[in-house]
């Protein structure tokens, strides 16, 4: 039996400080839970002269990663220090020296987690990634244990606190798209440069973690559609006002017999969905189950101490493992194959928003198109403009194909401008 549990800290930032200070802090509870204390025993740091606002002993500061990575009285690594590369290659270090892994990396699991998680079943160790997706909330412990007598149909999920701050910020308050950025980067909601955030990718990356998981297959980054906060224009937020939407940035992730779809883009989310409720930087991930039915969680997904709650609660599992001699034996191998769907069995309903000539015949020959392509229309309106000489139409589809779509789009060129487009979703929803 092990007296103590030792931990190799990589990372003193944000969310290290927070781990550092759970650990310090509860350490009774740990105690009381595990039977054994758990001990910080090296600190990676890239600025030794920097003044550190948690109590711990400087002489456990190191900035030689190899100096921990090699230390063979250390169990568990955790790895908050953040980048791709250098991540990855600590993690793979940490696995093949037998330790076991804790990360919060969601650029390197989504990126890499396929091979690494093949590589802790190689090498009989556990790699638990717990904070990578929606900080505070136990996401992906739900999905692999609380869940894993189910089979997932779908999910959607807000999971970029940054653009989910903006656009309530935008709908609630009426700010700018600038002036919501600029106050969620006073905040620390925002990083210097946002556009992993905007742009979607950072959505994206979690995306993919979160679909891997629920469908039990790999699936890729560049299987993901991402469309970013670029694409909302003015006047989008009132127009979904007006039909009973919300915009949203929203993840969505469905597996049916065709196979798997997986998107990151803004979207007009039903009022009634209860997505459409969740505002400012928090995050929630909505599930469809075939036996539990439909079910929600919901959360602060970032912050230091949500963060690092998170890994704590992974850490905890692998003291645990450790402790029963079982870690390393829940294996991570796909169970399905790999098979994305064709955008031609994708539907969904559609909105449309066009900047037309307004002169006679106009609306016949956009209607003529829409026919072409089989697409039923559920409303068509005028929306007044102070322009003269043109008109803006609003359509409304019935379920289209995303290929219906998007031809439709090419075709529309000549007779329509396209302000803006969105994927309408949750009307199936109470």
């Amino acid at each position: 039996m092990k007296s103590e549990i030792s931990i190799g800290l990589l990372g003193l930032g944000t969310v290290g400080s927070g781990v550092a200070k759970i650990l310090q802090q509860h350490q009774k509870d740990l105690r009381h839970k595990l039977g054994v204390p758990v001990l910080i025993k090296k600190v990676l740091i890239k600025d030794e002269g920097k003044d550190r606002q948690i109590a711990l002993n400087p002489d456990i500061f190191t900035t030689d990663i190899g100096g921990i990575l090699n230390d063979p009285s250390l169990d568990i690594i955790v790895e908050v220090m953040g980048g791709i590369d250098g991540a990855k290659q600590a993690i793979e270090k940490a696995l093949r020296a037998g330790k076991q892994v804790v990360t919060a990396n969601k650029d390197v699991m989504a990126e890499h987690g396929h091979e690494l998680l093949k590589l802790a079943d190689q090498e009989k160790c556990d790699l638990f990634y717990e904070a990578s997706v929606a900080g505070g909330i136990p996401i992906i412990r739900t999905l692999e244990d609380g869940l894993a007598s189910d089979r997932i149909s779908s999910l959607m999920g807000i999971v970029n606190g940054t653009t989910n701050y903006i656009l309530t910020k935008m709908k609630k308050e009426n700010m700018s798209y600038e002036t919501a950025l600029e106050k969620a980067t006073e905040l620390g909601f925002a990083e210097a440069d946002p556009s992993s955030d905007v742009d979607g990718l950072d959505a994206a990356r979690k995306m993919v973690i979160l679909s891997s998981l629920a469908f039990s297959t790999e699936v890729h980054l560049d299987d993901v559609l991402v469309r970013g906060m670029s694409e909302i224009q003015d006047g989008d937020l009132e127009l979904a006002d007006q039909f009973g939407y919300t915009v949203k940035m929203v993840g969505t992730s469905k597996k049916d017999e065709e196979g798997i779809e997986v998107t990151v883009e803004p979207i007009f989310l039903a009022n009634s969905h209860p997505l459409a409720a969740v505002n400012n930087e928090f995050n929630a991930v909505y599930i469809y189950g075939d036996a539990v039915g439909e079910t929600m969680l919901y959360g602060p997904g970032a912050g230091s101490l949500p963060t690092a709650t998170s890994v704590v609660s992974d850490i905890i599992a692998a003291c645990r493992n450790l402790l029963l001699g079982v870690n390393g034996k829940r294996l991570h191998a796909a169970q399905y194959e790999r098979v994305m769907k064709e955008d031609r069995y994708c539907h969904a309903k559609y909105f449309h928003r066009l900047l037309v000539k307004d002169e006679l015949g106009v609306l016949s020959k956009l209607t003529s198109i829409y026919s072409q392509h089989q697409a039923s229309l559920q409303s068509v309106m005028q929306h007044p403009i102070k322009s003269e000489g043109k008109a803006e139409i609003i359509l409304l589809t019935h379920h289209i194909s995303r290929q219906q779509h998007v031809d439709i789009m090419s075709d529309l060129e000549g007779i329509a401008s396209v302000i803006s487009h969105y994927r309408i979703e949750g009307e199936e929803s109470v």
